[in-house]
């Protein structure tokens, strides 16, 4: 009894926090760009960590790599579930892509806009050439990106393809691919399954059974070698399969 009121004063508080400094980065987030840039990122990522913890989720990062990881690096990962939004800039410096919708979330949308997020249509083509060159530009500037090369979250099995942009983008420019597979221990609980909203989720997540969210690296995938981006994708997914089967299986 002691331990669940313990950890509804956590969590009352740390939602405190986070509500303050939401507030906060919302109505910086509406300066000019000059004013915002390149300190907002680094707010950004402790609104992530504070979202972490008002979730009362236990992120650990396991490092499995066996070689030290690049200084730059275009990371992707498998996407079961909503915690990755906030639980991969919480972890790693990088700047994320986004579906466009996420542009209208409440207070979040502008949050995300002024930190450098890269938005995209998917079922636009346009639009998905576009963010293509605004993740490479991010990359010339010596920043990280992060995607999900499923293409959306599709639940705790790895999708049935990757898409390719992030092994195009590898290949064009060099930089190597960092693979994290997320592995939630409640997998059933943090899942994303239609008709389940986002706020569903974020209570599935505070009222989950086992708190524990597995993020765990690999080593880097050079590109080099490579002459075809669809090739790269199904090579990568293969892999993802593997750590599928160790992890979930």
């Amino acid at each position: 009894m002691l331990a669940l009121v313990i950890k509804i004063l956590w969590l009352t508080w740390s939602w405190i926090e986070l509500a303050i400094l939401t507030l906060c980065l919302y109505m910086w987030a509406w300066l000019p760009t000059h004013m915002t840039r390149p300190y907002f990122h680094r707010f950004f990522r402790i609104w992530c960590s504070m979202f972490v913890r008002a979730l009362g989720v236990d992120l650990r990062l396991h490092q499995k790599n066996q070689n030290p990881l690049p200084k730059q690096f275009i990371l992707i990962a498998n996407h079961p579930s909503a915690f990755e939004d906030v639980g991969i800039p919480a972890l790693f410096d990088i700047y994320p892509l986004a579906k466009e919708g996420v542009k209208s979330w409440w207070l979040a949308g502008r949050i995300n806009v002024a930190a450098g997020t890269i938005f995209v249509q998917r079922k636009d083509r346009d639009s998905r050439h576009e963010a293509v060159d605004m993740m490479i530009e991010k990359l010339e500037q010596g920043k990280n990106i992060a995607l999900f090369p499923e293409g959306g979250c599709f639940g705790k099995r790895i999708n049935d393809t990757f898409q390719a942009g992030a092994f195009d983008i590898s290949m064009r420019t060099g930089v190597p691919i960092i693979p994290v597979f997320i592995n939630y221990e409640a997998q059933d609980v943090f899942e994303w399954t239609e008709p389940h909203t986002l706020l569903n989720k974020m209570w599935h997540f505070m009222s989950s059974p086992n708190d524990h969210a597995n993020f765990i690296v690999y080593d880097a995938i050079s590109p080099e070698g490579q002459t075809n981006k669809f090739k790269f994708a199904e090579e990568v997914r293969q892999q993802y399969l593997i750590w599928q089967k160790k992890y979930l299986d």
